[in-house]
């Protein structure tokens, strides 16, 4: 059940990407598979950053360090993947659109990263 749950994750948040391609100029990429493995890069780099500097700086945490760091994994996330142009305006403008998109349409899962419920685990 997590990997199905981590797969339906992974397909949001591509679909997220195009919307938000559609929506800010500077941010383009080119089809449902390059946004597919865009989500990918970014969460492997939001993982990396967190495993780094700890939970506060996460790319897509609150407050302006997470905002800029999520902007920033946006805009880098180009050199990766195939089919993606970003501009540094529109990296900020992708990263304010996939915020305020996340905060209606979450891109999380109620389990932590090893599977057991967050909730009873409080």
């Amino acid at each position: 059940m997590h990997f199905l749950s981590t797969v339906i994750r992974f397909v949001v948040a591509a679909l997220v990407l195009i919307v938000t391609s559609w929506l800010v100029p500077g941010f383009n990429v080119g089809g449902f598979w390059s946004a597919l493995f865009l989500a990918v890069v970014i969460a492997l780099v939001a993982w990396i950053i967190e495993g780094i500097f700890g939970r506060k700086i996460n790319p897509f945490g609150r407050g302006i360090v997470g905002f800029l760091t999520s902007a920033l994994v946006i805009w880098l996330s180009q050199f990766v993947v195939n089919r993606v142009e970003v501009t540094v305006l529109g990296a900020i403008l992708a990263a304010l659109v996939v915020g305020i998109i996340d905060l209606f349409v979450p891109v999380s899962t109620p389990f932590d990263a090893t599977g057991k419920d967050k909730e009873r685990a409080k």
